[in-house]
C-alpha cells in the first residue's frame, strides 16, 4: 500500500507523517493539484492519501475523486483544529489523528453531495440573499422540514446511514435534526454556503443528498 500526503494551506505536518512524501497545495487545492497525485495513487492497488487541513480542502479532494470515479481511495483526514467534519466522522486532530490516518482501517461512509456536484464534509448553511431570512419549503425524504421562513437552514453529513441530517434555526427554538438520504429546498432565492465556501449565486432550489457509492475513511 502506498501513502501520500495532501498538505493544504500550509498546514503544519504531524510528526506521525513526517517521513512520508507530501505535496503542498493551497487551502482548498485545485483539479490540476490533485490530477499530479493521480498517477501515484493509480500505481498501487490500495491507494491511501492522507488530507492535512480543513473541511473545504477535504471536499474539494472529494469531489473530484467522485466526479474522475477514484473513491476507491482509501482516505485519511488530518485537521490541525476540530472542525464541523472531524466531529462528524470522530476523526480526532493533530498528531492522533495523523496516526490513526496512517495505522487505520478504511470504512465505507456515505458521501454527502448536493445538486451542483459538490461533496460536503462538515456543514452548509442555507440564507436568504445577503443573509436574510430564508423563504422556502423544505424536506427530508418525505418529512416536512419548515413551511415559510427561518433565520437558515443547515445540513450535515452523518457517519452512519442514512447519511444527511438538516435542521433550521428558527427565533430562539432548540433546533430538532431531521435524518434521511436526502433534504431538499425550495425557495425563491437563496445562498449555499458548504464548508465556509460562499456560492456566487442565488439560486431557487438546493438539495443534499447520499452518493450512491461511499468513501472510504481511514479510522
Amino acid at each position: 500500500m502506498s501513502t501520500h500526503v495532501l498538505r493544504c494551506g500550509g498546514t503544519p505536518v504531524p510528526i506521525a507523517l513526517a517521513s512520508l512524501p507530501n505535496s503542498p497545495t493551497s487551502a482548498i487545492p485545485d483539479t490540476d493539484q490533485i490530477d499530479e497525485l493521480l498517477p501515484v495513487l493509480a500505481a498501487d492497488s490500495l491507494p491511501r492519501l492522507i488530507v492535512l487541513g480543513e473541511d473545504a480542502g477535504l471536499a474539494a479532494v472529494l469531489t473530484h475523486l467522485m466526479r474522475t470515479e477514484r473513491l476507491h481511495v482509501e482516505i485519511g483526514y488530518v485537521p490541525t483544529e476540530k472542525t464541523y467534519g472531524s466531529r462528524a466522522y470522530q476523526t480526532g486532530t493533530g498528531n492522533a489523528a495523523a496516526k490513526r490516518a496512517l495505522e487505520g482501517r478504511a470504512t465505507e461512509t456515505p458521501l454527502i453531495r448536493d445538486d451542483t456536484g459538490t461533496v460536503l464534509v462538515g456543514h452548509a448553511v442555507i440564507t436568504g440573499p445577503g443573509g436574510d431570512k430564508l423563504e422556502g419549503e423544505a424536506y427530508v425524504d418525505d418529512t416536512m422540514l419548515f413551511t415559510g421562513r427561518v433565520t437558515e437552514m443547515r445540513i450535515s453529513p452523518t457517519a452512519a446511514m442514512p447519511g444527511v441530517r438538516a435542521t433550521v434555526q428558527k427565533g430562539m427554538r432548540k433546533r430538532r435534526w431531521l435524518e434521511g438520504r436526502a433534504a431538499q429546498l425550495g425557495t425563491p432565492g437563496a445562498v449555499v454556503t458548504r464548508d465556509g465556501v460562499a456560492s456566487d449565486r442565488v439560486v431557487p432550489r438546493s438539495t443534499f443528498y447520499r452518493h450512491h457509492e461511499p468513501w472510504f475513511l481511514v479510522l
